[in-house]
């Protein structure tokens, strides 16, 4: 009896609407349900073509003037810049390493010489890593509706 009841509490404790709890909500409301690793879907991502995806990361970087980007890293190394739909929400500037989930789309772009060092500049790097970008990059992009952190 003691074994059902223990299994019982078990059940309730990790029950969906608890572990939801857990998240930090920014944007527009989502679920953490079915959302994919982004390794597993960063070959999916055309060049200027927006494709819908929930995807899930650990945070690697978030913009440090006011957490308007964040980067999430694939396995192999690739990089995902994630903003947010229309400027609308920010997140944490603390909030790298944490676990993200953002529903969005996602595409690839070439980035000009001139976004990238303004990346650069909001990531708070030097004057001399900011002017040594000189070619443009075709980078992996999400543009997230809402967002998740635990």
């Amino acid at each position: 009896m003691k074994a059902l009841i223990l299994l019982l509490v078990l059940i309730v404790s990790c029950s969906p609407a608890e572990k939801q709890m857990a998240w930090e909500s920014f944007g527009a409301e989502i679920t953490p349900l079915k959302a994919t690793p982004v390794s597993e879907v960063i070959d999916l991502f055309e060049l200027d073509v927006e494709s819908k995806f929930k995807i899930s990361g650990e945070l690697k970087e978030v913009c440090a003037s006011k957490g308007c980007w964040t980067i999430i890293e694939a396995d192999d190394g690739r990089l995902v810049r994630v903003t947010f739909k229309d400027y609308g929400f920010f997140l944490p500037l603390d909030a790298a390493g944490r676990t993200v989930i953002a529903e969005g789309v996602g595409f690839k772009k070439v980035t000009s010489v001139d976004d990238l060092r303004h990346y650069a500049l909001d990531a708070k790097k030097t004057e001399d890593e900011i002017t040594a970008i000189t070619e443009p990059k075709t980078e992996y992009l999400f543009e997230a509706a809402g967002v998740l952190l635990n």
